[in-house]
């Protein structure tokens, strides 16, 4: 329990004494959840949330279906996870307010937290595409297909519809390896190019594949791939 730790190993006060760098994964959200359960100090349920969900890549990505699922996890009620999702939907809107006001290679890093922020810890393959405005300033960023864990359908039809439909002059393609490795397969490759020409009829181009895995980013374009 927190009251029986000295003062200064509490996260707080660890916090206000010696920075956020200073504490642990779980004492950061400890933070956040701020009390336990009957048996459960709140440091405990922070670790325990934290290793189902892989650490703060997976809870960064999960839904609050998937929260409620949480095995063996005790104190996480709906007051807790709808604060644990507001924090990651304020994260991702703080990355966001930059690109859409600066064209997005202006800070190709930030683009990549962006993305997998979205994409990364989640269970299956989802595939997304940021679209972007003619001065290459972030529109939106939506996630259009999902499939199982090895293989999403892509559907190039209906990525060149939504594009005319925002105005988009450029895209971003994106989806996750939920395997946790981020290197580029020969299918991706091909559903990049089938992409490319296809966007291209409309006028469209694409700058950027962005592979997500865990803890990493890969880009087509960085690659030489597109």
């Amino acid at each position: 329990m927190l009251k029986q730790m000295p003062s200064d190993q509490r996260p707080r006060e660890k916090l206000l004494a010696r920075g956020s760098q200073a504490l642990a994964d779980a004492e950061l959200l400890a933070l956040l959840l701020r009390t336990g359960s009957r048996g459960v100090g709140v440091l405990e349920l922070a670790r325990q949330v934290l290793d189902q969900c892989q650490g703060f890549a997976g809870l960064m990505g999960a839904t609050p279906q998937r929260l409620s699922a949480l095995k063996g996890v005790r104190g996480l009620g709906p007051a807790k996870r709808a604060e644990l999702l507001a924090v990651m939907e304020i994260a991702r809107r703080a990355l966001a307010q930059p690109l859409a006001a600066a064209p997005v290679f202006d800070s190709p890093a930030r683009l990549k937290d962006y993305v997998a922020l979205h994409l990364g810890g989640l269970e299956r393959e989802v595939f997304a595409v940021v679209f972007l405005d003619n001065q290459h300033r972030l529109v939106v960023m939506e996630q259009l297909f999902q499939g199982t864990v090895n293989q999403t359908s892509v559907h190039p039809r209906e990525i060149v519809r939504r594009a005319l439909e925002l105005n988009a002059a450029a895209v971003v393609l994106a989806h996750n390896h939920p395997s946790g490795l981020a290197e580029p397969s020969r299918a991706d490759e091909f559903v990049t190019q089938s992409l490319k020409s296809a966007l291209q009829l409309v006028d469209i181009r694409v700058l950027d594949h962005l592979v997500v895995g865990r803890g990493e980013v890969v880009s087509f374009a960085e690659r030489g791939l597109l």
